[in-house]
């Protein structure tokens, strides 16, 4: 894709991760809805106007840039990354402060980290080439943002089965929380749509949280998604097949 269109394409989801729509953010830029779905379908975007749909969704053009650049993602680390983030969790955990846009300043004003510890820390994260790390502490990341964890890699092998169980220790009844587990009887095409639509989900979470990192960290708040399908039937129905068939 040329890098033009690639740069549209973040914009694109810049505005739907801020969850406005065409007509939302015609209104913010005092056009008509027509004038900015022609906008966006045809790349037809000047200076002055891609500066006004920045301000608009509350970014610039560095961090449009470097959604230019994620756009592939899906890479996985490589293992030896992983293997020294395995063996460090307070290495592990500032890791993923910076996957989340978190800057040096905020990290020492948030943490229980000196300045000295986190400057050791960013040297051995660009040491690893996680990071590239430039004047006024800035950190940029090397890996995409949805990176994966290797299967069946030193991370997972760490940290898997504590933080899914620390996860599902919620009750999941906060505004913020939402648990629910159906089993049902679907046609395979059904499943298989039904997959194509969590992936789909998955990748917006991806794309909001991307967007969101430009955000100052006050105005996060750390989610985790978990998405799962897979053919299954519950033991008990299982263990009725089993006695039917004998």
């Amino acid at each position: 894709m040329p890098a033009a269109s690639r740069f549209v394409e973040a914009l694109k989801k810049s505005v739907r991760a801020r969850g406005l729509t065409y007509a939302q953010l015609a209104r913010r830029l005092d056009l008509s809805e027509a004038s900015v779905k022609r906008m966006f379908s045809r790349g037809t975007f000047t200076l002055a106007r891609i500066e006004e749909v920045l301000a608009a969704v509350e970014l610039d053009l560095y961090d449009v840039a470097r959604l230019t650049r994620a756009g592939a993602g899906g890479t996985a680390l490589t293992h030896e990354q992983e293997a020294a983030l395995a063996k460090d969790e307070r290495l592990l955990a500032l890791f993923w402060l910076l996957v989340n846009g978190w800057t040096f300043d905020e990290i020492v004003a948030d943490f229980a980290v000196t300045r000295t510890e986190l400057t050791i820390a960013f040297a051995r994260l660009e040491k690893l080439k996680l990071i590239e790390w430039g004047p006024q502490e800035r950190a940029r990341l090397l890996v995409p943002r949805d990176f994966n964890w290797r299967a069946g890699g030193p991370a997972k092998k760490a940290y898997a089965r504590r933080a899914m169980n620390e996860f599902l220790e919620a009750r999941f009844d906060s505004a913020l929380e939402m648990i629910r587990f159906e089993t049902r009887e679907v046609s395979a095409e059904s499943a298989a749509a039904f997959k194509r639509k969590l992936e789909r989900l998955v990748e917006e979470f991806n794309d909001a949280a991307e967007a969101d990192s430009a955000l100052p960290a006050a105005r996060r708040v750390a989610v985790a998604l978990l998405v799962a399908c897979r053919p299954w039937q519950f033991s008990a129905v299982s263990a009725l097949r089993r006695r039917k068939n004998s």
